[in-house]
C-alpha cells in the first residue's frame, strides 16, 4: 500500500511509534524514525536499509532540520510524517515545576512544530503528503494531574486543524488520532488500583494494543483516506463518550 513512499515517524523505537514504523515498513514504505537514547531498542527496529533510526531530540529545531535534510538526501522525497514522540511529567499543577511544564511542551508540542515546519517544504514542492499527529483524549476532556500533558495535546489538536486549512490546496492532508489508554511502557507502570479504575471507565473494558493503533494510522495515511483532513479521530474504546 505504501510502496515508493517515504515516511518519518518520531519516537519510533518503542510502543505506538514502533508499531507504526513496523506497519509502514510491512506495507512497503521506507521509514526513518527518531529515538532519544536507547540505541539497542532502535537497532531492533532498524534494518540499515529501508528502515533507519536517527538519534534526535524532536524538541530541537536544528536537530529536526538536520533529520529532514538527511532523510530527503537519502530517499529523495518525504511523503508521510507521523508526529508521535511524547513524554509525561504528571503532577498536580500546585506541585509542577517550570521544568516539568517546559519539558512536556517542548517535546509534545514544539516537537511537531519543528518536524512539520521542515517537512512541509518538501511536501509543498511535491504537492502531496500526509501528516498524522498522535494526540490524546487528555487534550479533549482534560485529566487531573496532567495540566502540562493535556495542554500539549490540546495544542496538537489546534495545530492539526489550522495546518489542515493551510495545506489543503497543496493536496497535503493533516489529521490526528486522539488516543485513550494503550498497552505500552508508559501505561505498564500504572499501579493496579489506578488501572482498575481506568478500565471501569472504558466501555470496551480494555486498553488498546499498539498494533491496533498502527492499523488505524495506516488507513489515515493511505490513499483510502485522501478526502479526510483536519479531523481528530478518537481511538479510546469509548472512554471519552
Amino acid at each position: 500500500m505504501f510502496s515508493g513512499k517515504v515516511a518519518i515517524v518520531t519516537g519510533g523505537s518503542r510502543g505506538i511509534g514502533r508499531a507504526i514504523v513496523q506497519a509502514l515498513a510491512r506495507e512497503g514504505a521506507k521509514v526513518a524514525f527518531t529515538y532519544v537514547q536507547n540505541k539497542a531498542l532502535a537497532d531492533e527496529v532498524a534494518n540499515g536499509d529501508t528502515t533507519i533510526g536517527f538519534q534526535a531530540d524532536v524538541g530541537s529545531f536544528d536537530q529536526a532540520k538536520n533529520l529532514v535534510k538527511q532523510v530527503k538526501e537519502r530517499f529523495g522525497r518525504i511523503d508521510i510524517l507521523v508526529n508521535n514522540a511524547g513524554i509525561t511529567r504528571d503532577k498536580l499543577l500546585a506541585l509542577m515545576s517550570e521544568k516539568d511544564w517546559d519539558d512536556v511542551l517542548g517535546t509534545n508540542l514544539k516537537g511537531p512544530f519543528n518536524l512539520t515546519k521542515h517537512v512541509i517544504g518538501v511536501m509543498l514542492r511535491q504537492k502531496s503528503g500526509s501528516i498524522l499527529n498522535i494526540t490524546s483524549i487528555s487534550g479533549i476532556v482534560g485529566m487531573a494531574g496532567q495540566v502540562n500533558y493535556s495542554s500539549s495535546k490540546a495544542g496538537m489538536i489546534g495545530f492539526t486543524k489550522a495546518l489542515a486549512k493551510e495545506m489543503a490546496k497543496a493536496n497535503i492532508t493533516v489529521n490526528a488520532l486522539a488516543l485513550g489508554f494503550v498497552e505500552t511502557d508508559m501505561t505498564g507502570v500504572l499501579n493496579p488500583e489506578y488501572r482498575a479504575k481506568a478500565l471501569e471507565q472504558i466501555p470496551l473494558g480494555r486498553f488498546a494494543k499498539a498494533e491496533e493503533i498502527a492499523e488505524i494510522a495506516l488507513f489515515m495515511l493511505s490513499p483510502k483516506a485522501s478526502y479526510i483532513t483536519g479531523q481528530v479521530l478518537q481511538v479510546d474504546g469509548g472512554l471519552a463518550i
